[in-house]
């Protein structure tokens, strides 16, 4: 299902440079650092960054913040047309959201090796009883999107350890 980089590999990275920023505004929150961001006839539709945690829903995760947003901005929850950059390969309830949607291409940076559902755990977009097909491209920026994930839990990791010793 995943395809290679397409062509318009730098716009795909100029977009995901966005996405990252917004991973570091979920970050700063204490969030997961993810970031998504749907862009229709290029120009940013929807943004959205990890708030499960900030907005006590566990559904507010940056795609849905990003397709909420997006739908507002185009007046329709259907977004044909439009392609969501996201910094982390989408879980379930994500690609479910992707679907119906109707989001016309899916561009993620890094794999998530525990809970994705494009390819890592599931590959949910290649079903054959959905109504609409997602064109995918992943890898666009893996290594700085991982990072940022992977030095968000070390943090988390390093404070939770200084707290623990610290109550000994």
């Amino acid at each position: 299902m995943t395809t290679p980089l397409p062509p318009s590999l730098s716009i795909d990275k100029h977009w995901m440079q966005q996405a990252l920023l917004l991973a570091k505004e979920a970050a700063y929150l204490g969030e997961v650092p993810v970031g998504a961001i749907v862009v229709y006839n290029e120009r940013i539709v929807g943004r959205g960054y990890n708030q499960p945690i900030t907005r006590c829903d566990p559904s507010a995760h940056a795609e849905i913040q990003a397709l909420r947003a997006a739908a507002i901005t185009m007046h329709n929850y259907r977004l044909t047309g439009c392609t969501l950059y996201v910094t982390i390969e989408p879980c379930t309830m994500c690609v479910g959201a992707l679907i119906h949607s109707r989001i016309e291409r899916l561009v993620y940076g890094a794999c998530e090796p525990k809970a994705g559902a494009v390819e890592s755990q599931s590959r949910l977009l290649e079903a054959p009883y959905f109504n609409h097909h997602i064109n995918v491209s992943s890898g666009v920026c893996a290594d700085e999107c991982s990072r940022q994930v992977t030095q968000f839990f070390a943090e988390k990791r390093r404070v939770q350890k200084q707290i623990k010793k610290t109550l000994k």
